[in-house]
């Protein structure tokens, strides 16, 4: 877990380090324990007055395609110092025109046992066609407590950082070259 004052000193960073040119603005970093994801918006294209819903898909689809090409480099140099820095890969993303698109973004496994019930909700997913495998339905389930809870996660973060900073005031962290109050046992004394 990390804390807020690690999550806005990585904000802070990649706000540093990305190139001024890079995005219009840096809407999102988003970090766990594999991955930091990247957000930036990017100019709209400019299309003529009155056009379509779908000139308007393709301009945008078209503009997100080139800033990728183009930035590859760029992003490439930040996200190296970063995952050397941070210890974590970084994912890319971008907001245009009411889009976001990811380009690059872990996929990380992850390992459950699941009793009898609740692997038949999953496989009741798959049936429906709802997901391909039990792996999709898990990512769906997850994926709506997520959508359903947001509220409730951001309430149980905060509680994990508060008995982060509660943990790190305790007597454990103390330096360990620092003497015990008392007297000393020490035999060599005047």
């Amino acid at each position: 877990m990390i804390t807020s004052e690690q999550r806005d000193k990585l904000r802070g960073w990649f706000a540093g380090r990305v190139p001024e040119d890079l995005f219009e603005e840096l809407t999102e970093v988003t970090v766990d324990r594999e991955e930091i994801t990247v957000i930036g918006r990017i100019p709209e294209p400019r299309l003529a007055e009155g056009a379509s819903d779908a000139e308007r898909e393709a301009a945008t689809q078209g503009r997100i395609e080139e800033f990728r090409e183009r930035t590859r480099q760029a992003r490439v140099e930040v996200a190296r110092e970063a995952e050397h820095r941070f210890r974590r890969k970084v994912s890319w993303g971008v907001e245009c025109g009411g889009e976001r698109a990811l380009f690059t973004h872990v996929a990380a496994p992850v390992m459950t046992r699941l009793r009898q019930p609740e692997r038949q909700v999953l496989d009741t997913l798959i049936a429906g066609g709802v997901a391909r495998s039990r792996s999709d339905a898990l990512a769906w389930c997850v994926r709506l407590v997520q959508r359903h809870t947001d509220d409730w996660l951001t309430e149980l973060r905060d509680s994990l950082e508060h008995v982060q900073r509660v943990r790190a005031q305790g007597p454990d962290t103390a330096p360990q070259d620092a003497a015990p109050d008392g007297p000393s046992d020490d035999s060599s004394s005047d």
